[in-house]
């Protein structure tokens, strides 16, 4: 007798090899989203109004290829699986346009800046979502045993924390060390080791992992069809909407995080020291899902209690400076660096349960074009953040490598403090509605592997 795919028992080296895969991911995405923008600014000596509409402008970009490569996925017929070629292909791939991405030179012409910075960033953002997207999709067909999927996305998401970590603490005086006092060569060196280790993670992922839940072969689906499906998927669309919110709050705050270092602590090594204290509570917050998990017996309500208390330790953060209450402001940054990893994994861990759910109500079913919107909802919140922040900025007067006004201060003191401890909040009362516990879902499992059993049976 077969083993069910709800029984499949993922191995723990395939377990660490996801994880991998988030470390790889957050190699680029994670230092594009901190290190970018103010590179483009303080480096490339492009202004925050072109910064801005670049972001607004790559997410309709995102809105295109973000669907399209979901569907294509999922389509994907080859003896390694549907998901996991994508990774062997397009991430080295990736990593060559990471290195040209920070491969600009401060004197060229303004317009010329600007295409590159445009061709560049839309590429990367790109062949970005050629290896994001397969990859997120991949912890739903390593198995369909839900606790299982959650361990599966504890060791990505404490790979992820110790990846960041990595890069926050090491990125400001790497780029110092290596660039020896050249900041543009500084980043150009960090993005083509960074680039390396993107493509060798994902490598490592794809050698390592397997496929094994069987998606029914099924006619052509049209756009309108797969469409109707996600809008009856209620428990999909609330995840939707946490990623939308959770790309506006993390993107937003973490690309602010070093003008804040720089402008209004007036350090920006301290941005380095900060993630020191970090990285610890970001691991053990990541590992405490599957703990919460078994308390509440529901991902969704396990990411929205997460959210809260991450957004009142970030509120608290506001009334403290390194300068005059150091210990304070490490101690609310470790909690909430702590409560974020602890949802970091569980909104993540959602994902691959609301497949079953689509498929269980609507008889579709289609990983890669589901994780293709979640993709695109975070990618959209990350577009909403960062292009507001630079915007804002901008208009308040920011003058890049200069002494700022007090305007611009408060900007960038409220972004990384008030204004994302008010979208956890708000984030928070979103998932709170998520309904789809874990007595449903091997309901829904079960229901749905009878239906397989009773179709193959009419078929002998």
């Amino acid at each position: 007798m077969e083993q069910r795919e709800t029984d499949v028992k993922v191995p723990l080296l395939s377990k660490i090899a996801y994880g991998m895969g988030d470390v790889g991911c957050n190699f680029s995405w994670m230092f594009v989203g901190n290190f970018l923008m103010i590179f483009y600014t303080d480096v490339f000596g492009i202004g925050m109004g072109a910064v801005a509409g670049l972001m607004l402008f790559s997410r309709f970009w995102d809105a295109i290829n973000d669907p399209v490569i979901g569907g294509l996925s999922d389509k994907t017929h080859t003896r390694w699986g549907r998901y996991r070629p994508w990774l062997l292909i397009a991430a080295p791939l990736t990593a060559v346009v990471l290195m040209l991405t920070f491969w600009a030179h401060p004197d060229w012409p303004s317009n010329v800046k600007i295409v590159y910075m445009a061709v560049t960033y839309c590429i990367l953002v790109l062949g970005y979502t050629c290896v994001n997207i397969p990859y997120g999709t991949l912890c739903g067909a390593m198995t369909q045993n839900i606790e299982e999927r959650a361990k599966i996305n504890t060791f990505r998401s404490v790979s992820a924390m110790i990846a960041i970590g990595i890069i926050n603490i090491v990125t400001v005086p790497l780029i110092a060390a290596l660039g020896n006092g050249d900041d543009k060569r500084g980043y150009l060196l960090i993005a083509i080791l960074y680039g390396c280790i993107f493509a060798a993670c994902h490598i490592f992922c794809f050698a390592k992992t397997k496929e094994v839940v069987e998606v029914p072969e099924k006619e052509k689906t049209s756009l309108k069809t797969q469409l109707s499906a996600v809008a009856k998927n209620k428990p999909y669309m609330i995840a939707v909407a946490g990623q939308f919110l959770f790309g506006v709050t993390l993107y937003g705050r973490n690309a602010d995080a070093l003008y804040y270092f720089t402008y209004v602590e007036g350090n920006q090594a301290l941005f380095s020291t900060y993630s020191l204290f970090i990285i610890v509570p970001a691991i053990i917050g990541a590992a405490c899902f599957p703990l919460v998990f078994r308390l509440t017996n529901n991902k969704g309500r396990s990411a929205s209690i997460f959210a809260l208390l991450t957004g009142i330790s970030m509120f608290c953060m506001y009334f403290f400076t390194v300068g005059s209450s150091p210990v304070p402001f490490y101690l609310f940054s470790c909690l909430a660096q702590f409560f974020f990893s602890g949802f970091n994994t569980a909104i993540y861990a959602i994902v691959p349960d609301c497949v079953e759910y689509g498929e269980w109500k609507t008889g579709l079913r289609n990983d890669g074009f589901q994780y293709a919107f979640i993709s695109l909802g975070n990618k959209i919140g990350m577009a909403i953040g960062t292009s507001v922040l630079a915007g804002v900025l901008g208009a308040f007067g920011y003058a890049a490598n200069q002494q700022q006004n007090p305007a611009v201060l408060a900007v960038i003191k409220h972004s990384f403090t008030t204004v994302p401890g008010i979208l956890w909040i708000v984030t928070a009362a979103v998932l709170y509605f998520y309904r789809l516990n874990r007595k449903a879902y091997n309901e829904i499992v079960k229901e749905i592997q009878e239906r397989k059993e009773k179709g193959i049976s009419a078929q002998a």
